[in-house]
């Protein structure tokens, strides 16, 4: 048997590179790799990592980890501290194609939202287009979707409620 600290590396590895979309399948995935537990178990680690299951661009659910790292952290407070951010409850939805996102936001907001994603330059951005109530995000080249959502949640309070 692998140690916690093993285990909890091989799940983060798990949702860092594949999609996936139930606990069966991160279970699954566990076993082969050598680990023996229970799927209670499987839940305490995931709750411990804070890894979230967020809909997915093809309408389905997928386990994403949380930000992680200073950059993130450094960017979240910053925004927090902006009086000018859109109010919580702005955001509506996410979906992808390919390099691009198409953010819904409340009527009004979009250009906020755009404002804050451009002035704060997450590099997985190249930059924003916005309307009144929608923001076409571009992305870099070899960004996943896991990633975009990843460098977006910062302006958008709401993402995983």
């Amino acid at each position: 048997m692998k140690n916690k600290s093993a285990r909890l590396q091989a799940i983060r590895e798990i949702i860092i590179h594949s999609r996936v979309k139930s606990q069966d399948e991160i279970l699954k995935r566990l076993h082969e790799s050598g680990f023996d537990l229970t799927q209670a178990t499987l839940s305490r680690d995931l709750k411990q990592l804070r890894i979230a299951k967020v809909p997915g661009s093809d309408g389905s659910y997928v386990y994403i980890m949380p930000e992680i790292g200073s950059v993130g952290k450094l960017m979240q407070e910053k925004i927090a501290d902006n009086p000018e951010r859109p109010a919580s409850g702005s955001f509506i939805s996410i979906n992808f194609s390919g390099n691009l996102a198409v953010i819904k936001t409340r009527p009004g907001y979009a250009g906020s939202l755009a404002y804050d994603i451009d002035s704060n330059t997450p590099p997985e951005v190249l930059g924003t287009i916005a309307g009144d109530d929608t923001v076409l995000v571009i992305l870099e080249e070899n960004i996943n979707h896991q990633q975009a959502m990843l460098a977006l949640s910062p302006f958008m309070p709401d993402l995983y409620k």
